[in-house]
């Protein structure tokens, strides 16, 4: 059984810097590539950003490029989602999730996704 936990979510100002970090364990965390999405209230889960299983390929959706950088550590069995510039509509629920094959580059679909977080809970005030 694999276990992710999030953390780092907060209250934050527009303009400003989370980190979050998504601790993995139950498996072979460095063969599975993982991704970040977010839910805001009475909107569906959307993809944020995806890393390969060996951390050389990354993704992200065109609403956070430039602003948000996905990183791991397969020493620490640790996915971090790194968010500048923050803007109120990055208000939500983030998630991070393992894809249910290995070796994988990272999918944007929500379905290649076999093992979720609880979500934690980042807000940008105005």
């Amino acid at each position: 059984q694999v276990q992710l936990v999030e953390s780092g979510g907060g209250l934050v100002q527009a303009g400003g810097s989370l980190r979050l970090s998504c601790a993995a364990s139950g498996r072979t965390f460095s063969s599975y590539a993982m991704g970040w999405f977010r839910q805001a209230p009475g909107k569906e889960r959307e993809f944020v950003a995806a890393i390969s299983w060996s951390g050389g390929t990354t993704s992200y959706a065109d609403s956070v490029k430039g602003r948000f950088t996905i990183s791991r550590d397969n020493a620490k069995n640790t996915v971090y989602l790194q968010m500048n510039s923050l803007k109120p509509e990055d208000t939500a629920v983030y998630y991070c999730a393992a894809e249910g094959v290995p070796y994988g580059l990272g999918s944007q679909t929500i379905n290649e996704y076999r093992y979720w977080g609880q979500g934690t809970q980042v807000t940008v005030s105005s």
